[in-house]
């Protein structure tokens, strides 16, 4: 099944690989993936929604082995404060689901931030819009179609 970021990914002509994956509702998290695709932890990126003091939505997208830091958030944002979305808020802004939000396809084009670590390695994974599925592609290809900035998040 085609998601949402594969079909984008697709049309845009941008080479990548899928990996399919069995999970569990306990089993959505970052270190999870990264052992059930036999990835370095710190190539599998996470994907965080977050919103600031005036309302308004950021996608932070880090590796999976780091919290977010808040305050460089903020920074990276121009933001006063940055604080994460509720879970029951995900689906509604994003269109995706807790474990399966991709930050390629969502509902709009948030201002979205990248990890510089990610310039660290040829390729990174992403999640491809659903759980069980992550997308592998070069991350300067990933901040290039989603129109992304690199910037110090953890």
């Amino acid at each position: 099944m085609k998601t949402n970021a594969v079909r984008i990914l697709e049309s845009n002509g941008i080479h990548f690989s899928t990996i399919e994956y069995e999970f569990s509702e306990d089993e959505l998290d970052a270190v999870s993936v990264a052992a059930k695709i036999n990835a370095e932890l710190e190539t599998v990126f996470k994907t965080l929604v977050t919103r600031n003091e005036k309302n308004e939505i950021f996608v932070f997208v880090i590796p999976g082995n780091y919290e977010l830091n808040l305050k460089k958030a903020a920074i990276a944002s121009k933001s006063k404060k940055i604080e994460m979305i509720k879970v029951k808020e995900l689906q509604p802004l994003t269109g995706y689901i807790r474990g399966g939000c991709s930050p390629i396809g969502m509902k709009k084009n948030y201002p979205t931030f990248i990890d510089e670590s990610a310039q660290l390695h040829e390729n990174i994974f992403i999640s491809a819009g659903k759980r069980g599925m992550q997308i592998k592609l070069n991350p300067q290809m990933l901040c290039m179609l989603i129109n992304g900035q690199y910037a110090d998040l953890i």
